[in-house]
């Protein structure tokens, strides 16, 4: 396989990344700490059809696939910003778009390719099921040409700024479907039209990460908005998952790269005793560790991303993809703050910022135990060890 970059892409990655220097790290630095969502970052990505990358040609996209969407986001992360805000706009299509009617991608995918439709956040989560997603208990009735839904969501990411949102609810009770994965449907919820049924509370976080407990009661839902079959909801949202893991890992990367460029760097330019501290093998073995470990990583996300653009499910990949990214990410994480000492401490220097953003994704989406646990059980056919 051949993961070098074609000119089209270097084209992407350096348009990107020319797009990226209009949101300095002062930009980013004062977000954080008045804990606000980057709207004018974000609303530049939607015009500049960043966020629409995977949505096809005939419905308004630029039918790039998921190597290109994990491109942009490592430029804007080794950039020094963060995709997190934006990035479920594009995985939340592999939904849609893979299980979807054709009537509801000519209807859905147009308004949010030319960016009048934010659909950036996705309920899955619920305060007692974690990540346990069968034991959810938000419930969907079907009353006529409508559900009724009712339950609560907790850590549904970005909900204050989106338009539309994807929702993932029983509506068969699960003590009466044969397997637990059954029974699970999902719903596209306008927004626009619902906000007013739903109650939404802020989750203030470690990180400046736009998050909500969000309750639902007898919210009402047209029948047309089910993607795909009824019961079957569970299957409709594993290619999404997928898709998360590797774009994920590919902003952790980009977040990887970044502490290695600032170290390496500053490693430079330090003088300690009459000589630069990169000569010290105790400051340079550790950032060179990471950044070979990061490559490797980067391999296994490429190889993910080329799986699933060519029609698979790279499940191992993907996760393997999330679960390296993240070790080798931290790493690099730790190698940098050990580099710039007390200065990494500093809120201007910027080490701190992310340092604190690179620790969530060794939590969710997905912790990595859990990625553990299902290559053990799934790849390598061992007991269930949960």
């Amino acid at each position: 396989m051949d993961y070098s970059l074609t000119d089209e892409q270097k084209g992407i990655q350096a348009a990107v990344a020319r797009l990226c220097q209009d949101y300095p790290d002062e930009y980013w630095r004062s977000l954080d700490q008045k804990h606000e969502y980057p709207t004018a970052f974000v609303d530049a990505l939607i015009q500049g059809g960043w966020l629409s990358v995977l949505i096809p040609e005939e419905y308004g996209g630029s039918g790039f696939g998921l190597t290109e969407a994990s491109l942009i986001l490592e430029t804007i992360n080794r950039s020094g910003g963060t995709g997190m805000p934006a990035h479920a706009q594009m995985y939340v299509m592999g939904t849609i778009l893979r299980h979807g009617s054709e009537e509801q991608k000519c209807r859905l995918l147009p308004p949010i390719a030319k960016g009048e439709v934010r659909l950036q956040s996705f309920a899955i989560t619920e305060p007692d099921a974690g990540s346990d997603t069968t034991q959810i208990k938000t419930f969907a009735r079907r009353d006529g040409l409508r559900y009724v839904i009712s339950g609560a969501k907790v850590f549904t990411s970005r909900f204050g700024h989106s338009d539309a949102m994807l929702l993932l609810a029983r509506t068969t009770p699960y003590d009466e479907v044969v397997r637990k994965t059954d029974g699970l449907s999902v719903f596209y919820i306008d927004l626009r039209q619902a906000r007013e049924q739903i109650s939404a509370t802020p989750i203030r976080t470690m990180v400046n990460h736009d998050t909500y407990a969000l309750f639902f009661e007898n919210l009402e839902v047209p029948v047309d908005n089910l993607i795909g079959e009824e019961g079957r909801g569970f299957r409709a949202i594993l290619s999404g998952m997928n898709a998360e893991r590797i774009l994920v890992a590919s902003e952790i990367l980009g977040d990887g790269f970044w502490f290695i460029d600032k170290a390496s760097k500053y490693a430079c330019e330090r003088i300690v005793f009459g000589r630069p501290i990169g000569a010290n093998q105790g400051v340079q073995f550790p950032i060179a560790q990471a950044y070979a470990n990061l490559e490797a990583a980067s391999l296994m996300r490429w190889k993910a991303a080329q799986l699933f653009d060519q029609g698979d499910e790279p499940g191992f990949e993907a996760n393997a993809a999330k679960l390296l990214a993240t070790q080798a990410t931290w790493a690099s994480a730790n190698a940098a703050m050990d580099t710039f000492g007390g200065y990494g401490f500093v809120s201007e220097y910027d080490v701190e910022r992310k340092f604190r953003e690179v620790r969530l994704p060794m939590v969710a989406p997905v912790n990595n135990n859990l990625i553990l646990a299902y290559i053990g059980e799934h790849v390598l056919g061992m007991p269930r060890s949960y």
